[in-house]
């Protein structure tokens, strides 16, 4: 089977965090695979990490640069939740550099300590019933944790957002956040596990995205200079390179 954007295919549907996980997290999602033979989908990076329930454990996913392609097996359930930009290094830990790329079990980067998380979960038929039980017990381990660097979470803004035309990136951040250059790298690695031009990249190839479902009349080229590309020929390879397809077969 050809490999499909990972979002549509089986039943997917995401929520904004309940009060007792906005402190590290945005959102929740459940994404149940086909029941026939699910096809193999794709990743697509956009600057997350997601904490997801899936086999009956929590694993960590991303932050990616390039691509990724899974075969999730046939009626999977996955339930995720995203971590709120600049949060995932503080609950987990970890510094996201060495997390890049990754689908790692959270006892790999835990150890035994994951295991208060992981048994604490019941098997429930109910879907909805499983989803309310692990929020319950992701946001005990959430609550009254100062996970998130508001000063990451501010510069991730600033980056989704764009820059004025002809802005100069790394040098206005060193601005904005009144960082040296070599600190201003560091942070954005430990953060978010890579630093600001990809970030810039991943949000700007988004930011197409969201114009492209907002203004689905407008041209391609036109919504490539409108999200910050140099031209159309930019878009395409940009988009080649982090969903394997051209911006028409997005759909």
């Amino acid at each position: 089977m050809e490999p499909v954007l990972a979002q549509s295919t089986g039943f997917f549907r995401e929520r904004p965090a309940p009060r007792g996980l906005a402190d590290a997290f945005c959102a929740v999602w459940v994404h149940r695979m086909d029941g026939r033979a699910a096809p193999p989908i794709v990743i697509t990076p956009d600057a997350t990490i997601d904490l997801q329930w899936i086999d009956g454990r929590f694993r960590i996913a991303g932050p990616d640069k390039e691509l990724q392609i899974e075969t999730p097996p046939a009626g999977a359930v996955i339930i995720g939740f995203r971590f709120r930009p600049g949060a995932a290094a503080g609950w987990l830990g970890v510094p996201a550099g060495e997390i890049v790329g990754e689908r790692l079990g959270l006892s790999e980067v835990w150890g035994t300590r994951a295991r208060v998380l992981t048994d604490s979960i019941k098997a429930k038929p109910d879907l909805a019933e499983l989803v309310r039980q692990l929020e319950k017990t992701v946001g005990m381990h959430t609550e009254g944790r100062a996970a998130l660097d508001r000063q990451m979470g501010r510069a991730f803004d600033v980056i989704r957002d764009g820059l004025p035309p002809e802005t100069p990136l790394v040098p206005f951040l060193q601005r904005h956040l009144h960082m040296s250059e070599r600190t201003l790298r560091r942070r954005f690695d430990d953060t978010f596990g890579y630093g600001p031009k990809t970030l810039d990249r991943i949000l700007r190839f988004h930011r197409f995205r969201r114009l492209q479902r907002q203004q689905s009349d407008a041209s391609t080229a036109l919504l490539a200079i409108e999200a910050g590309y140099a031209d159309q020929a930019h878009l395409i390879r940009e988009s080649r390179r982090l969903t394997g397809a051209t911006p028409p077969a997005l759909g």
